[in-house]
């Protein structure tokens, strides 16, 4: 690829790549910018999902770092939620390489709709940590389950992949807010990498577009997970509203297109 078709892909892809990492911290969701972002760009659809993984997996893992430095996070359930996610986003890419997307948009179409009702309906969802009604064994495997679908999900399809984990974090797990974002960024880095390693090996990655937007995405991680970390649930509800806004824009555009 010549360097003015790079530099013109570049100019399109890494100011989205940002501002989806800055979202993606906030209330997960970044994908629903980033992924077409790519497709803009002109990269072939199985292409820019792997790229895409490229460019958003290195600043998930930032997040991820700067939750755990700070404590909000919830080890064993992050744990069993990430090793979940890696075997779902593994299966998930695998799919995704050999079957078409509609099925799931049909589907995603029907859920958007349910999970906006049932936020504005709970007004007190995620402001405090009941988790301890649930059992160890009980926790352990909701988060895992909550990985191995959500991350099948991710790697499958991907945009909102991480605002689904943090509502089922919060809604099943019973986290508060803050403590599902920071699992949900475990178990978002696990399927992250899994769907990376499974694209690249396939040749799905354009690593000369995929470097420079992952340098992006990490910047705009860092911002947006310092935004959610000193605001916490009151910079987190509101964005899961504009994110859910923007999957569902996203699946009706790509049904009609």
């Amino acid at each position: 690829m010549e360097l003015r078709e790079l530099v013109h892909i570049w100019l399109i892809v890494c100011p989205l790549v940002f501002l989806g990492g800055l979202i993606d911290a906030v209330a997960g969701g970044g994908g629903l910018i980033t992924l077409p972002a790519y497709l803009l760009a002109g990269l072939p659809a199985h292409m820019a999902s792997g790229t895409n993984k490229c460019g958003n997996a290195f600043g998930t893992f930032l997040s991820t770092g700067r939750f755990l430095k700070r404590g909000d996070v919830h080890i064993p359930s992050a744990l069993a939620g990430a090793v979940g996610a890696l075997i779902g986003a593994w299966v998930g890419a695998r799919l995704n390489l050999i079957m078409p997307e509609q099925v799931l948009y049909y589907i995603m179409i029907a859920v958007v709709p349910v999970m906006a009702m049932f936020l504005l309906l709970k007004r007190d969802f995620g402001q405090e940590d009941r988790s301890g009604e649930l059992n160890r064994v009980q926790l352990m495997a909701m988060a895992a389950g909550i990985g191995l679908v959500i991350g099948g999900y991710d790697g499958f399809f991907g945009p909102g992949a991480g605002t689904f984990l943090m509502l089922a974090f919060t809604g099943l797990c019973r986290f508060d807010l803050l403590t599902a974002s920071g699992n949900t960024k475990v178990a978002n880095s696990a399927s992250n990498l899994a769907s990376l390693v499974t694209f690249g090996l396939a040749g799905k990655v354009m690593w000369p577009v995929g470097i420079p937007a992952a340098l992006c995405g990490i910047a705009g991680n860092y911002l947006g997970s310092s935004l959610a970390l000193k605001g916490g649930a009151k910079v987190i509800r509101p964005m899961f509203f504009v994110v859910l806004g923007l999957l569902l824009a996203r699946l009706i555009y790509g049904l009609v297109v």
